[in-house]
């Protein structure tokens, strides 16, 4: 099994709701600057072949659940329609779905989930 990828390692980041990793290794808002960050990227550049298929088959979750939130919108329209009633609460059941798979994600790597997934209003990374 062939090590991580670039894009799946975005991914991952992604997902564990880490900013960006950018291009190059200058300036002062890169995982560089804060530890977790960089253990992030330790796990991700050592898992082991049995850890990288784990983390592959929650890529391939968490691709399908991302890509259903948005189209859980198509229905916001309709709130019934002759036997079949829309769940008004499907794009919120849906977002917490697909956030709980990304705190697994974390949980397996063994990091903290990132700010992107934080549910305070000021989130400080140390």
């Amino acid at each position: 099994m062939t090590p991580l990828t670039d894009a799946e390692k975005t991914d991952v980041r992604r997902y564990c709701g880490y900013p960006a990793y950018g291009a190059a290794p200058v300036g002062f808002q890169t995982w560089r600057f804060f530890q977790v960050y960089g253990l992030l990227e330790f796990r991700m550049n050592n898992l082991s072949q049995a850890e990288i298929g784990i983390v592959r088959r929650h890529l391939v979750t968490l691709h399908g659940l991302e890509a259903a939130v948005p189209r859980s919108g198509e229905n916001l329209d309709t709130d019934q329609a002759a036997v079949w009633t829309h769940n008004r609460d499907e794009t919120r059941d849906r977002e917490r779905l697909f956030d709980g798979w990304c705190r697994r994600l974390c949980g397996f790597l063994g990091v903290p989930a990132g700010p992107a997934l934080s549910n305070v209003g000021i989130t400080l990374v140390v």
